[in-house]
């Protein structure tokens, strides 16, 4: 599994941007359809919301890129 750190600007980053700002996708387009696939886990939990907020502390997980979402 492939480990990813990123340091929130501010107080959250939505979903589909933050795929895209790690580099998992090329647009917030694409995070979007990602997303409602069904692919995307947020704290291990299915998540369908294009661009619900992440907040330091959650772990979302694309496959086998799990991303670490810290406090800048």
């Amino acid at each position: 599994m492939q480990a990813l750190e990123f340091a929130v600007e501010g107080e959250y980053v939505e979903l589909n941007q933050l795929l895209k700002l790690v580099g998992v996708v090329d647009s917030g387009g694409a995070g979007k359809a990602v997303v409602a696939s069904g692919e995307v886990f947020v704290d291990g939990k299915l998540e369908t919301r294009k661009t619900c907020k992440i907040r330091p502390g959650q772990v979302v997980t694309l496959g086998d890129v799990r991303i670490n979402v810290i406090a800048n």
